[in-house]
């Protein structure tokens, strides 16, 4: 089977050109579409080869030794640069996937630690201590997403910006009422960020459907965290009346993942739900078995949405009016 990386490969040493990539893809799709009855899978490449893990291991070994080494601040620069040389190697010339992923977090995550160090030099802390680290952050994930093109890279750009806008409101003393509300907003704009980028690639076969995947994974726990603090299930004794509420606002994600083809959002407001329901049963009396139960009744109804998940699909898709539907992937 050629992967993307192959044909993208491919289109580099000039053996293929776009126009041809593009046919031979759309003719692959088809010809799966036809010989296969499995639809609307999310395809996601971790790893290639045990080899993936080898490069992960040695490489958090060796940047870790070096930021001890050097302290908070001079180690965690000098961790960042390592990681970009690495990547020059493993990213750009052995396309690893797994590696990509976790010196893309390494890089920017090293940046953040030296930035936040020199706040703390300097005698900044609290909330403003957050702000320039993480403008940092955006623009280290920038530079990285020219060089390298790892997909992750603009969900953890946007995560930074989340961050410092999150900071900056904290570092006003902004009322405690509007905080939940407005970073409720903030996930909503990540949700529509990652549709930007889900659009664009709705036959899901380039670097962009990537990009929306790791966009949709991070817009649900910046969208649902508040909602459940607003209503209070996030501080133990939940009633009843919550977790309705809770169950319909999963509900709810679950018919968006359906009509976007995203499992990805379930999967992020998954640990919420699980939570919620595992606290009330045990606060009902049910010590010990509550998260049994819930994990149980939670993974088998999931399981079997798995199961059928095609033909909800195109269940929902045919209430979906025509102007809507082009863009939704296919």
């Amino acid at each position: 089977m050629i992967s993307e990386d192959n044909i993208q490969s491919a289109i580099a040493a000039g053996i293929l050109d776009e126009a041809t990539a593009n046919a031979l893809k759309a003719h692959a799709t088809a010809a799966n579409s036809n010989t296969s009855d499995v639809a609307d899978e999310e395809h996601f490449r971790l790893i290639s080869s045990f080899n993936d893990i080898f490069v992960v291991i040695t490489s958090m070994l060796l940047l870790t030794s070096l930021s001890w080494i050097g302290g908070a601040i001079y180690g965690n620069l000098l961790a960042a640069v390592t990681v970009w040389g690495l990547a020059e190697f493993f990213v750009l010339k052995r396309r690893m996937a797994l590696p990509a992923i976790v010196l893309l977090l390494a890089f920017v995550g090293y940046l953040f630690a030296a930035s936040k160090g020199v706040m703390m030099a300097i005698g900044i802390e609290d909330a403003q201590s957050f702000i320039i680290p993480s403008i940092v952050t955006i623009l280290a994930a920038w530079l990285h997403w020219i060089r390298f093109k790892v997909p992750i890279t603009i969900a953890a750009g946007t995560a930074a910006l989340v961050a410092t806008l999150l900071a900056s409101l904290a570092s006003i003393n902004i009322a405690s009422s509007l905080f939940s509300p407005i970073a409720t907003m903030m996930g909503l704009a990540v949700f529509a960020f990652a549709m930007y980028w889900d659009k664009q690639d709705t036959q899901r076969q380039t670097r962009k459907s990537d990009v929306a995947f790791w966009l949709h994974l991070l817009a649900a726990p910046i969208i649902i965290h508040p909602v459940f603090d607003l209503i209070g299930v996030l501080h133990g004794n939940i009633n009843l009346i919550q977790a309705s509420f809770v169950l319909i606002l999963y509900i709810a994600i679950a018919v968006i993942s359906l009509l976007i083809d995203r499992r990805a959002l379930m999967v992020s407001a998954l640990g919420y739900v699980v939570y919620v329901f595992s606290t009330l049963l045990n606060d009902m009396g049910h010590v010990g078995i509550g998260f049994a139960v819930t994990a149980f009744t939670i993974g088998s109804a999931l399981l079997l949405l798995s199961a059928f998940w095609h033909k909800c699909r195109v269940y929902l898709l045919n209430l979906v009016p025509s102007k809507l539907k082009v863009y939704l992937p296919n």
